[in-house]
């Protein structure tokens, strides 16, 4: 990553600084999945919407979903990829269980594959973030095939395979918006700090979280949000 201009350094040290300063903030959707992530270039799933919602036009066809998203998982290691292809993936997969299950189970064997070799970080992120988005969209019953799987204990065992890793510390500020808090509050500081650094993390932590009245991602992590419904 470039390093960030002196100005969105600054913006970054300010965040920093003003962690105790926020209110409650209310979220009118799920963040993992209500939110578009800035992933600037980068090859993603089809994409046709300018919201964060799928509009209804699209013609992507969902049989070819697991395939497609281990591919471009596969293709790059910048963690807000994953993300945001993740959060696309569940989109899709909302109206088909099918494909939901299919993209669940060859993530999971990926974490399985790789336990002999080098440290599997990106496979049990991208296990724990995509049941976290499943847990958020599809519902928590038995019909969701993330039911009963603790996706931020695998969120955290990937920091501990990866190390230092800011917008993994982000994905864990999402994750964890409603507790527990003191983990919280250690992946906001770490994902902040991580910004001064990182230019697409920070671009990711200065936009709004829909639209522009409403918080930036930086003031809904500060503090945890108080409601989050589906919108």
């Amino acid at each position: 990553m470039k390093p960030l201009s002196h100005r969105a350094y600054r913006f970054a040290f300010s965040l920093a600084a003003s962690v105790l300063l926020f209110t409650g903030i209310a979220v009118g959707g799920p963040p993992l999945i209500c939110h578009t992530f800035d992933i600037g270039s980068a090859k993603s799933l089809p994409w046709v919407s300018h919201g964060w919602n799928l509009t209804g036009s699209e013609n992507y066809n969902p049989s070819k979903l697991a395939s497609d998203t281990l591919a471009i998982l596969a293709s790059d290691s910048t963690v807000l990829v994953h993300m945001e292809t993740l959060r696309r993936a569940t989109l899709y997969a909302r109206n088909n269980p099918a494909a939901a299950k299919e993209l669940l189970t060859m993530l999971s064997a990926g974490t399985k594959s790789a336990q002999s070799g080098a440290p599997p970080a990106l496979s049990y992120f991208d296990v724990g973030y995509l049941v976290e988005t499943y847990k958020q969209w599809l519902g928590t019953d038995t019909r969701n095939p993330a039911h009963g799987i603790d996706g931020y204990a695998l969120i955290k065992q990937a920091i501990q395979l990866r190390g230092d890793d800011p917008q993994m510390e982000f994905a864990a500020a999402l994750v964890t918006l409603g507790g527990p808090a003191t983990e919280h509050q250690a992946h906001v500081q770490r994902a902040l700090a991580g910004a001064k650094t990182d230019s697409l993390l920070a671009r990711n932590l200065s936009s709004h979280f829909i639209g522009e009245k409403d918080p930036t991602i930086a003031e809904l992590l500060t503090k945890p949000a108080v409601r989050q419904t589906k919108p």
